[in-house]
C-alpha cells in the first residue's frame, strides 16, 4: 500500500515538474532577450523612442528656418544693441555643387552601414570593421566639408548673430552636424570593441540599434539639404 502511494506520489511530482521547467525556461528566453509586447527588445524600442523625439527637435528647428530665412534683419541683444550689420541672406552664398558633393558622402555611408549589420548578423567580423570604419570615415568627410563651408561664410562676413537668416541656418545645419559627430563616436566604440573580441554575434543587434540612429541622421540630412540649399 505505501509502495503504491509512493508511486502515485511521484507520479504527479513528475507531471508538474516539466511545466515548471518550461515556465522556467520560457521566462529565462524573454528575460535573455530583452523582449516586449511591441516583439522587439527594449534596447531597440528605446532608440525608436528616442528617435521619434528627435523628430519633433528637427521639425522644430526646420520650421524656425522657415520663418527666419527671408528675414535678414539685423539682430539686436538685451541691451538694445545692434549686433548684426549685415542685411543680405545666406541663402544667396551657397555653394550647390560643394554641398551636393558632401551629402552624396553622407547618403554613401547609409549603404556602407547597412553593410555593417549584415556582417554582424553573418559574424563575420572582419567585414564588420571594415564597413564600421569606412561609415565612420564617409560621416567625417561630410563633418569636414561642414566645417570648411561655415569657415567660408564667416569669412564672407555670415557669422551665427549677423542676423537672424544666418542664426537660424547656422542652428540647424549645426545640430544636424553634432548629431553626425555623436554617430561617428558611436561607429568608432563598436569599432574599438570589435577589435578587442568584446561585439561576439550575440550583440549584433547594437549594431543595428547604432544603424538605426545613422540612417536617421542620413534622412534627416535629405530633408535639410532640399529645404535649406534646394528651396529658393
Amino acid at each position: 500500500m505505501a509502495d503504491t502511494a509512493d508511486t502515485a506520489l511521484t507520479a504527479n511530482v513528475g507531471a508538474f515538474d516539466e511545466p515548471f521547467h518550461q515556465i522556467d525556461f520560457a521566462h529565462e528566453g524573454v528575460a535573455a532577450g530583452h523582449q516586449t509586447s511591441t516583439g522587439i527588445s527594449n534596447e531597440k524600442l528605446g532608440m525608436w523612442t528616442f528617435l521619434g523625439s528627435e523628430c519633433l527637435l528637427f521639425g522644430a528647428l526646420i520650421s524656425t528656418y522657415l520663418l527666419y530665412k527671408n528675414r535678414p534683419g539685423t539682430i539686436t541683444n538685451v541691451a538694445g544693441e545692434v549686433v548684426g550689420q549685415v542685411h543680405d541672406r545666406i541663402s544667396e552664398h551657397f555653394d550647390i555643387l560643394f554641398t551636393s558633393a558632401s551629402s552624396f558622402v553622407l547618403l554613401a555611408s547609409s549603404l556602407t552601414m547597412v553593410f555593417a549589420v549584415v556582417a554582424a548578423q553573418r559574424n563575420d567580423a572582419p567585414r564588420l570593421r571594415l564597413w564600421l570604419g569606412t561609415t565612420a570615415g564617409l560621416g567625417a568627410v561630410f563633418i569636414g566639408g561642414q566645417v570648411y563651408e561655415f569657415t567660408a561664410f564667416v569669412r564672407e562676413g555670415f557669422g551665427f548673430t549677423t542676423n537672424v537668416s544666418t542664426s537660424a541656418f547656422f542652428t540647424l545645419t549645426g545640430f544636424h552636424g553634432v548629431h553626425v559627430t555623436i554617430g561617428i563616436l558611436m561607429l568608432l566604440v563598436l569599432l574599438a570593441l570589435s577589435l578587442k573580441g568584446r561585439l561576439p554575434f550575440t550583440k549584433s543587434e547594437s549594431v543595428e540599434i547604432i544603424g538605426l540612429y545613422w540612417h536617421f541622421v542620413d534622412v534627416v540630412w535629405i530633408v535639410i539639404f532640399t529645404i535649406v540649399y534646394l528651396i529658393k
